[in-house]
Order: C-alpha cells, then structure tokens, then sequence
C-alpha cells in the first residue's frame, strides 16, 4: 500500500517536504524554548542575564559552525541517514538539558540541540531543490517556515503552561520523545532521488572537491552581502523570539508570563502568514529587492513603537508584533537569491553558509543583550531569586535591535536584483 502511494510522483516530493518541514518545526520548538523559563533557568543555575544569554547562545555556537559542513554533507551524500542522525541529537540534547543539575551539563545539552538543529534549514531547502521545480522554491522555503514557527509558536503560550504546570523541567522532559519518533519515520519514508532532473549538471557535485566548493561560494560578492544582510536582519526576530521577548513585555507591559508569551507568539504568526505570501508574491512579480525591502523597513518601523513608545502601543501590540512578523517574511527570500546568484548543484552549500551568519549574529547578540541588561541592573530580585530587570533596562539593551535592521538595508543596497534567473 505505502508503495503504491509514495510512487505517486506528485505527491512523494510533498510528503518528503512535511516530515522535514517538521524537524524545522521541532528546531524552533526547542531553540526558543528557554524564552519562557527565563526566570526559572536563571533561579535553577543561579545566573545572570549574561549567563543566561551564554546558555541560551549555546545552542547557536555548535549551529553556527556546523552551517557549512551541512550544507556541503547534503549536496554530497544522502540526505536521510543525517536528517535522522540529526533529530536523534537534538532528542538526546533536549533530554540531557532537562535533567541537567550543573550549568556544564546545561551547556553540553543545549550545545548538542545546536549540533543537531543545524541540519533543519539547509534539510529542509536543500530538498525543496532536489524535488521541487525551481521555479516553485521561494514559495515553498515560505510554506515550510509557516510549518515550523508553528513549532516557535507552541515554544510560547502553550509551553508558558506547561512550565507552569510541571516546571521547566517537565516540559523540556515532554518533547524528547516526538523527536526520537520523527528520526525513526524519517529512516522508515524519506529516500534519496534517483533522477535529480531538477538540478542541472547535478552530476558535476560528484567531481567537485570540498576545497573547489567553498571557493565558489567565498568568491562571489553577492553571497558576502545577502549573507550579511541576512545576519543583520533574522537576530532582532531570533533574539526577541527566542530569549528575550516574554520578559520584556512583562516589564514594558505589565503583562504576566502567559500574557507576554501570548504577545510575542503574534510576530511568529506574522512570520508564518508572510513567509509564503512574500514568496509567492516575488514568484509572480520576478522581483526580489522591493519585497525584502520593504519587509525589512517594516520590521524596522515596528519595532521602534514596540521598544520606545509602550505608552501608545499597548492596545495596539499584537498587530505590531504580528507586523513585524510579516515584515520578516521578506527575510526569507533572500534564500531565493543566494540560491539563484550560485551553481544550483551548490545549493546546500550556499544556503548552509548564509545561514551560518543567521547563527553568528544570534550567538553574539544574545549574551551582548543579557550583559547590557546586567550592566543597567538596580539589584532587584524575582521571589526565585532571579534578576528582574526594569523597562528602561531592556529599553536600552534592546536597542541594539534597530540598528541591526538599519545595517540590513545598507547591505542590501548594494545586492543585485536576480529577477529570479538561476545561475547554471
């Protein structure tokens, strides 16, 4: 019967697209989870903001270094051992975390969630090319971040009351096994593509020496700015999302912890609604810049009412959040164009190293912002005995956030609009 059913040509590629799509879904659950146990982490290992940042930031260090490696492991070999050695990881890490009683034990298990994790994106797009029409592949990179922040969504408001229920713990203990259960469905379905129609000279990857990859992609300016641009431009969503958005709209806006974790679930809906809009938008216009920027300008103008002016934005903060979200789905097109500026069969390579700078900025940003906030601290203490930090503390820290977007569009000032046309 399952024979019968994956030989259907046209309905394989979508349910390869579902189960790796879900492991994006399960990256995101556990990269933002610690965004609503804030106070509980920084009470249970008795940290700081910075420590706090630093522990968050381990997931991101393995992720980060482990971007370009992936990329090049997926262009090369078959996809489905890795993907579900990948998700075992991040079950393994998940468990190891949530049993942790030292800050060294949180680490490795945090840090073998990012080793893990950093298989998810460049899983999930590298293939969308291998099955999917080329002209079809900003849509489709939308549709599957509308999947997967689903995952980032449920890391909010639902898992704030999981938290509250069994403790941070308990929660973190509850998603281990949904990723061992995905990693076995993923060795039971997913195979490799016998005939890669899709992928001109595909053949060619075979020849093609690690050394000769990486130079192809470090040579070309046009990877450097999108790469840049993209760093600059996913942190404010990742940091705000994954650490720091709940408690400072608890401080900015008198809101409890399900409250603010309700808020800031809005810009991850945001995300998912303009993620595939945009994408399919710049397929039928041919035109990437205008929609990124645009996103990218709005995601800027938002978030300055939602840091500076919480005074006038209160009743108005879910659509703000829900803005800035839909803001960032222009973000992902830029996916598109670094795809179409290099050699298709690279498209594994090329993605893996852009979003090593999505990982970067996010590494650094996260303990940066906990360390601003320890510097402005007044001594206040939660009944846990975690830091509580006052509005005009996160003011500050935060706006770092701003300038981050205002350096995005310098950089993609100077990217060349690639009117969708792939390099061959």
């Amino acid at each position: 019967m399952s024979k019968t059913f994956f030989s259907k040509k046209s309905t394989y590629p979508w349910v390869i697209w579902f189960i790796t799509t879900l492991f994006f879904f399960y990256k995101y659950l556990l990269q933002f989870s610690p965004g609503v146990m804030t106070s509980d982490l920084m009470a249970a290992f008795a940290i700081t903001g910075a420590g706090l940042g630093n522990l968050a930031a381990c997931f991101n260090y393995p992720y980060l270094l482990m971007q370009f490696p992936a990329g090049i492991l997926f262009d090369k070999y078959n996809p489905q051992k890795i993907t579900a050695a990948a998700i075992f990881l991040c079950a393994i890490g998940a468990y190891i975390f949530s049993r942790a009683d030292s800050l060294l034990v949180a680490y490795l298990g945090r840090g073998l969630i990012g080793l893990g994790a950093a298989f998810a994106p460049v899983a999930c797009l590298k293939l969308a090319t291998v099955w999917f029409p080329p002209r079809r592949f900003t849509f489709i990179a939308g549709l599957t971040m509308t999947l997967a922040l689903i995952g980032a969504m449920n890391s909010g408001y639902p898992l704030a009351h999981l938290v509250a229920w069994f403790g941070w713990r308990g929660a973190l203990h509850s998603l281990v096994v949904p990723g061992i259960v995905l990693s076995v469905i993923v060795l039971l379905v997913v195979r490799e593509k016998k005939s890669s129609i899709n992928i001109p000279h595909s053949a060619e990857i075979q020849n093609v020496s690690i050394k000769q990859s990486l130079k192809s992609i470090l040579s070309d300016k046009q990877t450097w700015l999108l790469s840049l641009y993209s760093g600059f431009a996913y942190a404010p969503f990742s940091v705000l999302g994954g650490l720091w958005s709940t408690p400072f709209l608890q401080a900015a806006y008198h809101l409890s912890r399900p409250s603010a974790a309700a808020g800031a679930s809005c810009m991850f809906i945001g995300f998912a609604v303009g993620g595939p809009l945009l994408g399919w938008l710049s397929e039928r216009i041919t035109q990437r810049k205008i929609l990124i920027n645009m996103g990218t300008i709005t995601m800027l103008l938002t978030l300055v009412i939602i840091i500076y002016l919480p005074q006038y934005a209160a009743l108005a903060l879910p659509y703000l959040m829900f803005l800035f979200g839909v803001g960032m789905g222009g973000f992902l097109i830029c996916f598109s164009m670094v795809r179409e500026v290099n050699k298709l069969f690279l498209a594994g390579t090329a993605i893996g190293f852009m979003n090593m700078f999505d990982s970067l900025w996010e590494a650094l940003s996260e303990p940066l912002i906990g360390k601003l906030l320890d510097l402005g601290w007044t001594g206040d203490v939660a009944e846990n005995g975690s830091r509580l930090f006052s509005f005009s503390n996160y003011q500050a820290a935060l706006s770092i956030l701003p300038l981050y977007l205002v350096l995005a569009l310098v950089c993609l000032f100077y990217v060349k609009e690639t009117n969708g046309t792939q390099k061959l």
